[in-house]
């Protein structure tokens, strides 16, 4: 049994962030969308998702290269003289291990993007991380306490194995073979947690090398290589690219992204395949819940 997700991350991130998941669900194969709480344009984000009741929206939980929900002041250790989340994961996540204020300061700023997340009223359909953050054992933790007041959203698993990725694009088969081996540890343990905690997981996805490059050609490859379980298949779409601190990446192609999930012969591959893209809780048949309990 095939069950296939496809999610746009960074919702809320700029309008037109926010105006590419509005039309790819609408017109196209977009089935999720991972909402960052603290980003610029949450607000008119929350708007479009109410107009969409069959999108799930998730948790984008941001710790690195984003905006805090919390005021800095209360984060010191987060967070730079611009208020801004740093931008190296290997320095925030060496930092988790040593060091317990800043454990206690990152707590606190997950526990307030739940908290924002509840506000909006949307029901929580999925849990993941910007720059896959979420998979930090500390982080993971948090999660794992947290996650049970809002319903046990299933959590991304950002493992993508070799074999059909490679098939699929016949290209950079070191890279892929490194991250299948790197992610596919780390994914290993934070399978472990979120299943102790009750939390369903999906068992791989599409997109961890290929980010920012999941145009239509690449998306009907990869829809060619659909394994049975539950498959996540995410990219970062946009209808036109913009300016300023939370930009995407230069190299990033969003706006082809974008095409991909609107285009003809991808509706028409998955047609074929018999598969229509779920969201999260869908896939696991887990009914929405609104806010925490």
């Amino acid at each position: 049994m095939k069950a296939l997700i496809v999610t746009a991350d960074d919702f809320g991130v700029s309008l037109p962030v926010n105006e590419a998941v509005e039309d790819a669900h609408k017109h196209g194969i977009l089935s999720a969308a991972s909402l960052m709480v603290g980003a610029p344009a949450l607000g008119d984000a929350v708007e479009r998702a109410r107009r969409l009741p069959t999108l799930g929206v998730g948790i984008h939980i941001t710790m690195v290269d984003g905006r805090p929900v919390l005021p800095p002041e209360q984060i010191p250790g987060l967070v730079g003289s611009d208020g801004r989340f740093f931008n190296d994961p290997v320095r925030l996540g060496t930092a988790l291990y040593f060091s317990p204020s800043l454990r206690r300061q990152a707590g606190a700023e997950v526990r307030a993007q739940f908290d924002r997340f509840s506000a909006t009223g949307l029901p929580m359909d999925h849990i993941n991380g910007h720059q896959h953050f979420h998979m930090h054992p500390v982080i993971a933790r948090f999660i794992a306490e947290i996650a049970p007041r809002f319903g046990s959203p299933p959590v991304r698993i950002p493992y993508e194995p070799f074999a059909p990725s490679y098939r699929a694009t016949r290209q950079n088969a070191g890279r892929r073979l490194w991250n299948a081996a790197f992610f596919g540890a780390q994914s290993a343990n934070l399978k472990l947690r979120m299943r102790s905690a009750k939390l369903p997981v999906n068992d791989i996805v599409f997109g961890l090398n290929d980010s920012g490059a999941m145009v239509e050609d690449s998306v009907l490859k990869f829809l060619d290589q659909l394994p049975d379980g539950v498959c996540e298949l995410y990219c970062h779409p946009a209808t036109k690219t913009w300016a300023g601190v939370d930009n995407l990446p230069a190299h990033y192609k969003c706006v082809e992204e974008y095409r991909a999930l609107i285009a003809p012969a991808v509706i028409s591959k998955l047609a074929s395949l018999n598969v229509s893209p779920v969201s999260f809780r869908g896939a696991f048949g887990k009914p929405p819940t609104t806010r925490a309990a």
